[in-house]
């Protein structure tokens, strides 16, 4: 049993190096696909043995537009074009950090009864982790660029502006990663075919991911869609593997999270304060880490997951 990790990179280059040793040593036939968006720092992977089963591409980064799921479905197609073997696909970030050892979550994952581990939740249901103004208008609105970046001050100038979404159905304003305004228009979804939310975190069984990719490949309509929906990372996957009926989907992505009193939906950062709430959590990987703000958070926890992890992690700066 193989497992592929997909990790989507931009910045902390030590971290990131961190991260892909640990998994690396950890389970040596993994295959590690690293999907980096070099616009904030570059990656120099001769730091590693050279090994055949870790693959750098670099790509476009993003949450609030579909570069994030464009940067994965390319890895996938990838993947499986080239026959690549592995019977999962787990996809992180390089702020995330696995809170379980690496073989334990392997063992899991050759055991379980499941195809997959992702949240998912019908966005226009009582369910829905989110209001359903909220469901209603990342997913049923059609979004159009306005400026790439939004300052602090900007998006404080500009905030008032949202009352629009609350007093009138036409339109939607959103200035919380960029500047875009949404139109009301036809959509895919309907009493068949659902809009499910959630994390775009997921472990995935091999047959999972090879459905997404035949699906993105042979539903030209629905990718142009996504890609001017808001914030499309957070029902992609889900919205076509639950409408699909033919996996077990386990509703738990297996992944850390702490949101509270956070902002633009950005879970806050873990630290020394949040190590007893990672002990004792059952997810595999948890997020976001960041080694300037608090290192000693990634000693801690590969110490409770092994002895010798800390050595190990730290290898690469010899």
């Amino acid at each position: 049993m193989r497992v592929c990790y997909l990790i989507q990179t931009h910045k902390n280059p030590q971290q990131i190096y961190r991260l892909i040793n640990l998994i690396q040593t950890s389970s040596p036939e993994c295959q590690i696909v690293i999907s980096h968006d070099p616009t904030f720092c570059e990656l120099d992977l001769s730091i590693f043995p050279k090994n055949h089963n870790i693959h750098l591409f670099f790509a476009k980064g993003g949450r609030a537009d579909f570069s994030m799921v464009q940067s994965y479905l390319d890895a996938l197609h990838w993947l499986l074009k080239n026959q690549i073997d592995f019977d999962w696909l787990i996809n992180i970030s390089g702020q995330d950090y696995p809170i379980k050892p690496i073989p334990e979550i392997e063992a899991f994952l050759a055991t379980t009864n499941y195809d997959g581990f992702l949240e998912y939740f019908d966005v226009l249901s009582s369910a829905s982790q989110w209001s359903i103004h909220e469901g209603h208008s990342r997913y049923f609105y059609q979004y159009q660029q306005l400026s790439p970046t939004v300052s602090d001050r900007l998006q404080k100038i500009l905030k008032p502006l949202k009352i629009l979404n609350y007093i009138q159905p036409w339109i939607r304003f959103n200035c919380s990663y960029d500047i875009r305004i949404g139109f009301q228009g036809k959509t895919p979804f309907n009493a068949a075919f659902k809009c499910y939310g959630g994390s775009f975190f997921t472990t995935l069984s091999r047959q999972c991911a090879e459905y997404i990719d035949n699906y993105a490949n042979n539903n030209p309509n629905f990718i142009e869609y996504c890609r001017r929906t808001s914030i499309s990372v957070e029902f992609f996957m889900q919205t076509i593997l639950i409408n699909s009926q033919l996996f077990n989907l386990c509703n738990d992505c297996k992944r850390y999270f702490d949101f509270t009193n956070s902002q633009n939906g950005s879970p806050n950062f873990l630290t020394q304060k949040d190590y007893e709430s990672l002990a004792k959590s059952q997810a595999h990987f948890a997020r976001k880490f960041d080694l300037a703000l608090d290192p000693d958070i990634f000693d801690l926890i590969d110490r409770h997951n092994s002895p010798n992890q800390e050595l190990i992690a730290n290898t690469y700066h010899s």
